[in-house]
C-alpha cells in the first residue's frame, strides 16, 4: 500500500486521550481502517502496523479530536494558523468562532486556547506512545536498528514542534530575562498506565529555557536519524526530513536570539553565499512564482514540511484551510465554491506603505470580494484554493522562511551584505526589477526583513510567532498585542487601498506586554485535574 493510501484510509488515533489533557486513561489504542482496534502490542507487531501507526501520529496531528470528533483543525489543521493570525493584527476576524481570540477576551474555559492547549498534548502524547513503540519494535527484531531511530526521529521532530507551539501561547518569549520565566511541561514519556498518570502529575513547567533546551536535544536526534529524502517529492514534504528538522532550529535559534546559531543551521541548508541559494539536503529552492508552493502542496521545491490534507482523509469544512480563510461566495473561481467567511486580511497589512503596489502577491496570493455592502470590498487570502475536496495541506516549514531567518540573524550580527542577499532572494521574485533593493541595502534592513515576513507568511500562521518573540524588542517589537481594527468600524467605506489608504482608527486597544493577557491561560480541565499545573497557572486566570 502506498503513502498516500495509507495516510488516506489509516484513521489511526491513539485514543488514549480521555486524559483531560494531561491525565489519560487507556481506551482502544488505535481506531484503524481497515485494520480494526489493534492493541497496543499489535500496533508495533508488524512492520506494516507501524508504518500505519506513525501516519496515525500525522493524521492527529491534522485533524485532532475533539470529544471524539475529527475536522476541528486542532492542533495542526486550520484553527492553529487562524488562532495565529488572530493574535496579530494583520487580517481581521469576521465571525463569532475567533472573536474571543482576535480580541483577547479568552479565560481557563474558552474553547479556542482549551482546544489548542488539549489537542497539542494528545498529539505529544501520540508521538511518545510511537516512539517507545518503535524502540520496542527494534528490541524484538520486528524492524532494525535503523529504521526504529528513522522513526523515533519523527516522532522528536512533531514533538518539539508541538512542545514549541504551546510555548508561544502559555509562556513568555525567551526574550524575557533569557527564559527564566515558566515553560510548559515538556512531556517525553508516553502515558498509558497508572504508574505514567501518577508521575505525570508531578510534572511542573519548569523554564522557558529548560523547555527550549528540549526542543533543541529532540531536534538535533532528529537530524541524525532522518533521512535527507523520502520516495517521492509528497512524502518528503509530508513526512519529516533531515532538512525539516534542521529548518525548525533555524527558527527555534531565532526566538531564543542565537543569531550565530540561526547562521550555523541556515547554512547547512544553503542560505549562504551572494545568491542562487540551492539546499544540498532536500534540494530545497525557492520557487519562481511565490504562489506555486500552494498551487502544487504536494510537488513543489520550497516547501519543507506541511501536514497533508484530502478529501478523503480530511472530510469536513472545520479543517479546510480554504474554507477558513476564503469568502462565502465568489471565490475569484467560482465553480469551484465558496469559504466560511471566517477572516480576511486587515487593512493594516493591506495599506501598509512598505508592501509595494505591485507586488504581484497582492494579486496572486489574493483576492477582492464585495461584501452586502457594495460601497466596500474585503480582500482574502487565496493561498488556500481546495474549497470542494478539503486538499490543501497546511504549510510548516518553506524555504522561504529559512532565508528570512537567516537574513535577520545576519543583520543582527552585522553583515548587511549577506543579510540583503537574503533578503532579495525572498522578495526578488515577487516586485518589478525596479522597486527591487539591488545592492543598496534600505536605511533600516532589519526592519524591511521584518516587514518581508509580514507580508510573504501572511495567512501562515507566522504572525503570532514574531509578535511574541519580539514583543521586548524596543526598536523592532510591538510591546504586546498590537492594537487592531474592528471588523464594525470597516462598514460603509472603501477600507482597502494601498495607493490613497484612508484613515481607520484601531478601535480593538493595545494589550500591553505586562497585562497577563498577553498569555493564555491553562485551561480549567487541566488544572482541575492536574494540582502541581493548579499552583503554576499564568498569573492573572
Amino acid at each position: 500500500m502506498s503513502y498516500q493510501n495509507k495516510i488516506r484510509t489509516a484513521t489511526i488515533s491513539f485514543a488514549i486521550v480521555a486524559f483531560i489533557t494531561t491525565t489519560i486513561a487507556c481506551k482502544d489504542f488505535t481506531k484503524l481502517e481497515p485494520l480494526d482496534n489493534l492493541s497496543e502490542g499489535s500496533a508495533f507487531s508488524t512492520p506494516g502496523n507501524i508504518e500505519l501507526s506513525v501516519n496515525g501520529v500525522y493524521r492527529i496531528a491534522t485533524i485532532g479530536e475533539n470529544e471524539g470528533a475529527v475536522d476541528r483543525g486542532y492542533p495542526f489543521g486550520a484553527a492553529a494558523l487562524q488562532l495565529a493570525e488572530m493574535r496579530g493584527e494583520d487580517m481581521i476576524n469576521l465571525q463569532q468562532s475567533f472573536v474571543n481570540t482576535y480580541e483577547s477576551n479568552y479565560s481557563t474555559v474558552t474553547p479556542n486556547n482549551r482546544n489548542h492547549w488539549e489537542q497539542l498534548y494528545a498529539m505529544i502524547n501520540q508521538a511518545n506512545v510511537m516512539i517507545e513503540g518503535v524502540r520496542r519494535a527494534a528490541q524484538n527484531g520486528v524492524i532494525t536498528t535503523v529504521a526504529a531511530l528513522a522513526y523515533e526521529g519523527e516522532g522528536r521532530f512533531l514533538r518539539a514542534l508541538a512542545h514549541h507551539e504551546l510555548l508561544l501561547h502559555f509562556s513568555r518569549p525567551f526574550a524575557d530575562d533569557n527564559g527564566d520565566k515558566a515553560g510548559v511541561p515538556y512531556r517525553n514519556v508516553a502515558i498509558t498506565n497508572s504508574t505514567n498518570i501518577a508521575n505525570n502529575l508531578t510534572l511542573g513547567r519548569g523554564t522557558v529555557a529548560e523547555a527550549y533546551a528540549n526542543l533543541l536535544i529532540d531536534l538535533d536526534f532528529a537530524e541524525a536519524n532522518l533521512p535527507a529524502s523520502r520516495q517521492s517529492t509528497a512524502i518528503s514534504i509530508s513526512r519529516a526530513t533531515r532538512g525539516a528538522a534542521i529548518a525548525l532550529k533555524t527558527r527555534i535559534k531565532l526566538h531564543q536570539q542565537d543569531y550565530t546559531g540561526v547562521v550555523t543551521e541556515a547554512t547547512k541548508l544553503g542560505a549562504s553565499g551572494s545568491g542562487g541559494f540551492v539546499s544540498t539536503v532536500g534540494g530545497y529552492v525557492l520557487t519562481a512564482s511565490p504562489d506555486l508552493p500552494f498551487l502544487n502542496n504536494s510537488g513543489n521545491t520550497e516547501s519543507i514540511f506541511s501536514f497533508a490534507n484530502s478529501g478523503i482523509a480530511n472530510p469536513g469544512v472545520l479543517n479546510s484551510l480554504a474554507s477558513m480563510f476564503g469568502a462565502s461566495t465568489a471565490n475569484p473561481n467560482p465553480a469551484a465554491g465558496g469559504g466560511r467567511n471566517q477572516v480576511s486580511i486587515s487593512p493594516i497589512l493591506w495599506n501598509a506603505p512598505f508592501w509595494s503596489t505591485n507586488d504581484i502577491r497582492r494579486t496572486a496570493l489574493h483576492f477582492n470580494q464585495i461584501t452586502g455592502d457594495p460601497s466596500y470590498r474585503l480582500v482574502y487570502n487565496n493561498k488556500y484554493r481546495s474549497f470542494l475536496i478539503f486538499e490543501d495541506w497546511t504549510p510548516i516549514l518553506r524555504y522561504a522562511e529559512v532565508l528570512l531567518n537567516a537574513s535577520e540573524a545576519h543583520a543582527r550580527l552585522g553583515n548587511n551584505t549577506q543579510a540583503l542577499s537574503l533578503l532579495n532572494a525572498v522578495r526578488d521574485r515577487s516586485v518589478p526589477a525596479a522597486e527591487r533593493f539591488g545592492t543598496t541595502a534600505p536605511a533600516d534592513l532589519l526592519q524591511a526583513i521584518l516587514n518581508e515576513r509580514r507580508i510573504e507568511f501572511a495567512g501562515e500562521g507566522r504572525r503570532w510567532p514574531d509578535i511574541h518573540r519580539l514583543a521586548l524588542d524596543a526598536v523592532y517589537g510591538t510591546g504586546g498585542i498590537p492594537a487592531k481594527i474592528e471588523f464594525a468600524a470597516l462598514a460603509g467605506q472603501a477600507s482597502f487601498n494601498n495607493i490613497n489608504p484612508p484613515t481607520i482608527a484601531r478601535n480593538i486597544g493595545i494589550i500591553p506586554y505586562s497585562n497577563f493577557l498577553f498569555l493564555w491561560p491553562i485551561p480549567e480541565t487541566e488544572v482541575l485535574a492536574n494540582p502541581t499545573l493548579r499552583a503554576q497557572q499564568n498569573p492573572g486566570y
